[in-house]
């Protein structure tokens, strides 16, 4: 992910956590569609490794991910992008 573009998107002199950092970042390529709906996400230690951070802060990442409602884990699978969730039809009362 980071490492394919050479220089990594996390600055740890910004007044931020690194985690919410790494989720940001990852989030964003969400919403870009660089990462669709159903992709699997690198494990935590590859993350750790590709963002230059210890996997307990991709693993503290992928935690805020999965609070948003972007990634879901599945244990012994992975972490994928989750699908969004569809639209309830509207209800126009035609109903007998």
């Amino acid at each position: 992910m980071a490492a394919e573009t050479g220089d990594s998107p996390i600055d740890p002199n910004k007044i931020a956590y690194v985690y919410m950092q790494v989720a940001d970042h990852i989030a964003a390529r969400i919403a870009s569609g660089d990462l669709s709906p159903g992709a699997r996400l690198p494990g935590e230690r590859d993350l750790g490794t590709e963002y230059g951070v210890a996997y307990l802060t991709a693993r503290r990442a992928v935690r805020e991910l999965r609070e948003r409602g972007l990634v879901v884990t599945l244990p012994a699978k992975g972490t994928f992008v989750a699908y969004p969730e569809a639209d309830e039809p509207a209800d126009d009362g035609d109903e007998v």
